[in-house]
């Protein structure tokens, strides 16, 4: 990804549990909570339009 990469807050609603389950396995993995997301939300497979 480019260092000039223009970036996007994202806000949602979620149960403080979720949220501190992210926080837990972001600390254990050594990445942030957005680096978890992105990485996520890379591996989602797009549906081919019909």
């Amino acid at each position: 990804m480019g260092s000039q990469m223009v970036r996007e807050r994202l806000s949602i609603r979620i149960a403080v549990s979720r949220l501190e389950k992210l926080r837990r396995i972001a600390k254990q993995k050594e990445k942030t909570m957005t680096q978890l997301v992105e990485d996520w939300i890379d591996k989602l497979k797009e549906e081919k339009p019909s």
